[in-house]
């Protein structure tokens, strides 16, 4: 610990001396007027004239002490503590008290005169020295016997406390300051009651009259439909892919993951090209069975169509994980005591699958409600909380304050959900992976079941199909649903090459944002599958102080409108400490902590399947927590590490509705080019764009799952002979 401690040190003191300290020239590594210049270190700033950084230099200091005293001196652990928070204090009340204009608060400017020096937001020479604190901290907490001394484990949690404080707590904070206060930014809690309590937002009239249901009643309803739709189909395509001899199971796994991997508004798109009043199926409707064309698909079942084709993807991939890790020697036992195959799912298969089930429907759940594309495409009269949010940021009213009032009521409904959750899954285990010889062969589904499955999937699936054939008609024509003229025309506009003089010419004019798009995703997606499966790590072996607050703090940015995360990241770090508006990093921040969730959920679920006792029996072997988790722990997620990667790389590729806010010149993304083409009519090139995105995203989803690999649990998984006869007869 004590050799970890130093080089911690060492690397705070490196941040400090020699590292730019402030970000210049939108994050650039140029070192121009090094020491004491725009690129100076913070002691080369300091001895220059900028005072308020030398006092970091003592926290620093007072850390070399531990190197002079015995390794098992108890005061070693003090003053890592001390200098940790120390360090850490300085950097962020000096950090908050300046910024580009001067004093921050009213009372320094009393004090030192106005306006102040002035500062730039925090640059990598200040990453590194904070970050050198905190792992101080960390260490000299393990020191003191937290987490039974283990420094890895307390370091990691400090890590994932310290990211989300900074990059979700606090530009949610923010935005949600501003519902207390008034449009001239004074405190006014009268006028977040009014705003609370709207009708329009609680309003209940539609039980009596024809009138509507309020926002928060139809975003309620909407999201428990959505939660409970996506994961019984999840659960159905789950059942397939690892308990029938489906004959088409790839075929199966792509149309499960297609959904995903398309932007949401062109979902919408294709939706209405087929059941809008002028679709193609309300026309065959209406020519062949005389049923009138009507605008059924604007409102409810349009969006709640939507979600569906869009969110049950991520129940699939949470369930598949769980399904394949139920141990068949459990259900063999059930088998040998002479139950029914119904008897046995009901009773021992289906119960170990409730993590799956919960965290599939809260994912849905939040999903549904945080979702703006697909109710913004379809939502016609219906509206929800997210939309409502949108316009009420962009709209004329520009009421900032209605929009936190929203994003609370938001809020409220998802603490609901994740209480509801934890209160269905209690404090039962679910282990099913213990380390164990396991050689069993998982039995078939009871036929009523497997007919339920094949029932709810296969139409599923041709639905599908038939939105996806009509997403690749629509890039290939003039004007889907006008003019079926074959053209290349959308293809050419968008992704021409041409040879000139020196060389190859990407002259189309989406190449610019589909390189930064590709870029951003591939440096978002391990990010994020490493923070989120640490963060399940942690919350699933360990136990600690603050811990149901700590797992809430991981799913609060999934459960904010993305319009509302865009915004807020707008208002954070637009100004020092943190100065990063306009640049790539902050959309793979916000990329980051926006998809976290999934892997944390996918993590907590499959986790909650292995035995401990294989923790344990590597930490008795002598192995530190990081070896284990390398060794032992990580080869039996990979499941979870495919979600998270997935999952994360597509939706970087394919968000919206926080990107759209935070997107430059320099870092525009393929969805902010998609949307420009949709609003200047041009929908043929958006189609044809989202048709090389999804062949894109196959692509690298196939390169993870090669990369990554499939888990070996010592089991067979070949069918048994005589799988159909066996199921003909359950």
């Amino acid at each position: 610990m004590k050799k970890s401690a130093a080089l911690w040190l060492g690397l705070g003191w490196v941040g400090f001396t020699i590292l730019p300290w402030y970000l210049v020239e939108g994050g650039s590594l140029s070192l121009s007027g090094w020491p004491t210049g725009k690129a100076g270190s913070g002691l080369g700033l300091g001895l220059g004239g900028v005072w308020w950084l030398l006092p970091t230099v003592l926290p620093l200091a007072a850390a070399l002490l531990p190197l002079r005293l015995p390794a098992d001196d108890k005061r070693i652990a003090d003053i890592l503590i001390w200098s940790g928070i120390a360090g850490l204090f300085w950097l962020i009340f000096e950090g908050f008290s300046i910024d580009h204009r001067g004093w921050t608060a009213d009372w320094l400017s009393a004090l030192f005169g106005a306006p102040g020096p002035k500062q730039a937001g925090m640059g990598y020479g200040a990453f590194l020295t904070a970050l050198a604190f905190l792992m101080l901290l960390t260490h000299g907490l393990a020191a003191r016997g937290f987490c039974r001394g283990d420094a890895f484990t307390v370091s990691s949690i400090g890590l994932v406390v310290a990211l989300i404080v900074t990059f979700v707590f606090f530009p949610i904070w923010e935005i949600l300051v501003s519902a207390f206060k008034d449009n001239d930014g004074n405190f006014a809690p009268a006028a977040f009651t009014s705003k609370f309590f709207d009708k329009s937002i609680w309003g209940l009239d539609c039980v009596y009259s024809s009138l509507r249901c309020g926002v928060a009643w139809n975003t309620l309803f909407l999201a428990i439909l959505v939660g409970v739709g996506t994961t019984v189909l999840g659960l159905a395509f789950a059942l397939i892919a690892a308990r029938t001899a489906f004959r088409f199971k790839g075929l199966l796994r792509v149309l499960t993951v297609l959904p995903i991997i398309t932007p949401p508004f062109v979902i919408g798109l294709a939706v209405i090209l087929l059941f809008g009043r002028s679709g193609a199926v309300s026309a065959v409707l209406y020519e062949w069975f005389d049923i009138p064309r009507s605008r059924w698909i604007y409102g409810l079942p349009g969006v709640f169509l939507a979600q569906m084709l869009a969110f049950t993807p991520i129940a699939f991939l949470v369930m598949i994980g769980v399904v394949q890790g139920i141990s068949p020697s459990l259900e063999e036992a059930s088998q040998t005591l002479r139950a029914k195959r119904w008897t046995t799912f009901s009773t021992i298969t289906l119960p170990l699958m409730r993590p799956g089930l919960a965290n599939g429907f809260l994912l849905g759940f939040i999903e549904s409600m945080a979702d703006f594309g697909n109710p913004l495409v379809l939502g016609g009269n219906f509206e929800v909380l997210s939309t409502k949010i949108f316009f009420a940021v962009v709209g004329a009213a520009h009421d900032q304050g209605r929009a936190a009032v929203l994003a609370i009521i938001l809020l409220a409904f998802t603490l609901g959900a994740f209480y509801a959750q934890h209160r269905w899954l209690g404090n039962k285990s679910y282990t099913t992976v213990t380390g164990k010889g396991d050689s069993g062969l998982p039995l078939p589904l009871p036929r009523r079941v497997a007919i339920l499955c094949y029932g709810a999937a296969i139409p599923w699936a041709i639905l599908t199909i038939v939105i996806y054939v009509t997403i690749l008609i629509g890039g290939f024509v003039k004007a889907m649903g006008r003019d079926y003229t074959p053209t290349f025309e959308h293809y050419l506009t968008g992704f021409a090459i041409e040879r000139a003089a020196w060389g190859i010419h990407f002259s189309g004019s989406a190449w610019d944002s589909f390189w930064t798009t590709i870029q951003v995703s591939a440096i978002a997606a391990p990010l994020t599958a490493i923070i989120g499966l640490l963060t399940a790590y942690l919350l699933s072996r360990q136990r600690f102080a603050g811990q149901r607050t700590f797992e809430f703090g991981t799913m609060l940015s999934f459960a904010i409108p993305g319009t509302v995360v865009g915004v807020s990241y707008i208002l954070a770090y637009n100004v020092p400490p943190i100065e990063i508006t306009g640049t790539g990093l902050i959309l793979i921040i916000c990329f980051v902590f926006r998809n976290m969730p999934v892997g944390v959920r996918s993590g907590i679920a499959t986790m909650s399947q292995i035995d401990k006792s294989l923790d344990e029996a590597s930490l008795t072997l002598g192995a530190r927590s990081f070896t284990t988790v390398r060794k032992v722990i990580l080869p039996l997620l990979r499941p979870a590490i495919i979600a998270a990667l997935v999952y994360s790389f597509v939706r970087a590729m394919t968000a919206v509705s926080a990107i759209i806010f935070l997107v430059s010149a320099e870092y525009n993304m393929a969805t902010a080019y998609i949307v420009g083409r949709v609003e200047a009519g041009e929908f043929g090139l958006a189609i044809a764009y989202s048709s090389v995105l999804i062949v894109v995203m196959l692509t690298a989803i196939l390169m993870i799952q090669i990369l990554v690999g499939e888990r070996k649990l010592g089991r067979r998984t070949a069918t048994a002979p005589g799988d159909v006869a066996m199921q003909a007869a359950g």
